[in-house]
């Protein structure tokens, strides 16, 4: 077995919501007790909802949002409390592509300067040695010589996501993290993007955590998948698994609202449609974050939260439809 090259633990991040005169501190729960792996060369996709956790949970890897809680290991050291010079000599293996391409570029740069800053901050190229590696690194996005004195506004949102992605992987790190890296882009520059990460991972090795709410796209490029509701992962595993079989009945209804090319099939599956809302992160439900909107809710989801089960295929599910004892007590109650 190959060691993670991203190995999370438990991880919890916290907000303090300071209260007025006579209204306490309230306590909002973001991310709650997650971990996961990511292997060299890997691809894991996270799921869910807005306001699930996904981007919290990718900013507390970056070290961008503090962990209340838990670890985070990256290639075999733990980033988890690093602060000031040790934790910028970890930064060339870790970088982000964020969601924005408009507003993640120094508009007052050219993007010879926007490019090469990394390596001009982490010592590793300066002058003419710089330009020639800024040259190449645009040269690796599709981009060229010819794009360096320009501005970011002179640039479409395509070509800006390039850069971005110049500018994450010119210090060769190993992971990263993008965060609705596409979500911004029209469908055919989404394409263009994604089958230019694709070959960036082939060329590079580099592993992503792609963090998204369009299951279309993770399918395209996700190894593995990562389901996030009301910050808990409630089920994870392989693509090609979670996709043809889910378990959850959440990864289910997620499924369920992916639009199908064909209008024959489209008309005649079943949609479900899940009542309520996501429940307010300041005042999660007990049990199973899940249980106020699942169709088939049993009493113990109500107070004790599910650990997750292994499933046929590989990965696994935290739901006690999974649980022979628990489905088989739900029999003898009703």
């Amino acid at each position: 077995m190959t060691a993670p090259l991203l190995s999370v633990r438990d991880l919890a991040v916290t907000f303090h919501l300071r209260g007025g005169l006579l209204r306490p501190t309230r306590h909002l729960k973001a991310v709650n007790g997650v971990s996961f792996d990511i292997a060299p060369g890997e691809t894991l996709a996270v799921v869910g909802e807005s306001g699930s956790g996904k981007s919290t949970m990718a900013r507390a890897v970056m070290r961008l949002v503090e962990p209340s809680a838990g670890s985070i290991h990256l290639d075999g050291d733990d980033i988890t409390a690093l602060r000031g010079e040790p934790l910028r000599r970890i930064r060339p293996k870790l970088q982000m592509v964020f969601q924005d391409p408009y507003s993640s570029l120094d508009p007052s740069m050219i993007i010879a300067d926007v490019v090469g800053e990394p390596l001009t901050v982490h010592g590793v190229a300066t002058g003419a040695d710089r330009d020639v590696r800024v040259q190449a690194l645009l040269e690796q996005v599709g981009l060229g010589r010819y794009h360096m004195n320009r501005y970011p506004y002179e640039f479409s949102g395509g070509q800006r996501q390039r850069i971005a992605i110049a500018r994450a992987i010119a210090l060769q790190p190993k992971l990263l993290v993008l965060d609705e890296a596409v979500s911004a882009l029209d469908v055919s520059t989404q394409n263009q993007i994604l089958n230019l990460l694709e070959d960036l991972r082939r060329e590079l090795g580099i592993a992503y955590l792609f963090i998204s709410h369009d299951l279309g796209v993770v399918e395209h490029i996700a190894d593995r998948v990562a389901v996030t509701y009301l910050g808990r992962i409630v089920e994870e595993g392989p693509t090609e698994r979670i996709f043809a079989k889910p378990a959850h009945p959440y990864t289910e209804a997620l499924l369920s609202a992916v639009p199908i090319p064909n209008p024959r099939v489209q008309r005649s599956r079943r949609r479900i449609v899940l009542p309520g809302d996501v429940p307010s992160p300041l005042a999660p439900p007990p049990g199973c974050p899940f249980h106020t909107r699942c169709p088939h809710v049993m009493d113990v989801c109500k107070t004790v939260m599910p650990a997750h089960t292994p499933m046929a295929g590989g990965g696994s599910a935290a739901c006690y439809l999974h649980d022979p004892q628990a489905t088989e007590d739900s029999r003898c109650a009703s």
